[in-house]
């Protein structure tokens, strides 16, 4: 099983093939270790491994102390429709309200991304070998868009109660309710032209929560495809090194090709 692992690896250097030759491919690659052709379960079993390696580490990533807080990509702001609001309390020396409520709110969403790692597992569990093949042949974001339309929905009902619940524990509640009560004057409300009142403050943090989420998990998708630093294993090593020395080849053979064929011009111009 361990190597079936990295079936994906080596799918994925023939993403643009079609599914008789990506299969013909793996066989040949791996055919020599697993004595003869793999089936479709276990290039499906590979790439499910593969997911579980790589992508969840994006829910590893956030769920973390800082995971959103510290992270430019996914740092959860106030809501745009007042960020006028802490603008304002900044200039009048309320920035360390302001700080408090932006803080509190990414506090939440880590919290509520520890969730998110069983769902996406069971989600790759239950990955079929059309999915398989769609995913490898896809855009380079197939597996985290595969996420999205089969997680969704269940991370946002899951996310909902913790993030209410993580809302109150990180003081988050108390902090918005302290700027709308420093904001509740006719005067201010006036010349603002806001109402926090109208924010729904736990289904904002629920829904950027999620999108962090999945801002990671497509990253830690593109590292599966592309980065070297993410073969952490000698078969994930030996594998894409022939990707890397395939591509070598074809820019070696491309260059004498360009090369042969610029002296053939040369030569009948002379």
């Amino acid at each position: 099983m361990k190597k079936l692992v990295f079936v994906f690896a080596a799918l994925i250097m023939f993403a643009s093939c079609d599914s008789t030759k990506v299969l013909k491919t793996v066989e040949e690659i791996l055919g020599g270790e697993t004595g003869g052709g793999l089936s479709n379960t276990q290039i499906a079993a590979g790439l499910k491994e593969a997911l579980n390696i790589g992508i969840v580490k994006g829910a590893n990533v956030v769920s973390k102390t800082d995971g959103y807080l510290k992270n430019p990509q996914i740092k959860i702001p106030w809501p745009s429709q007042v960020q006028k609001v802490a603008n304002t309390m900044q200039q009048f020396g309320m920035g360390g309200l302001v700080g408090k409520v932006e803080t509190s709110l990414n506090r939440a969403a880590e919290k509520a991304a520890i969730e998110a790692k069983p769902i996406f597992l069971n989600a790759i569990k239950q990955l079929n070998f059309q999915d398989v093949m769609s995913i490898l042949q896809g855009d380079q974001n197939a597996a985290t868009e595969f996420l999205k339309r089969t997680t969704s929905s269940q991370l946002m009902d899951k996310f909902q109660p913790i993030i209410k619940n993580s809302l109150n524990s990180v003081n988050a509640t108390k902090y918005w309710d302290d700027v709308a009560k420093a904001v509740d004057k006719p005067i201010i409300k006036q010349a603002l032209n806001v109402d926090i009142g109208s924010i729904d403050l736990e289904q904002y943090v629920t829904q950027k929560a999620l999108d962090g989420l999945f801002t990671m998990v497509a990253k830690e998708e593109l590292k599966i495809r592309k980065d070297p630093v993410a073969r952490t294993t000698d078969l994930l090593k030996k594998v894409f090194s022939l990707q890397d020395n395939n591509s070598s080849n074809k820019s070696s053979t491309s260059g004498t090709k360009s090369n042969t064929g610029s002296k053939g011009k040369e030569l009948n111009r002379q």
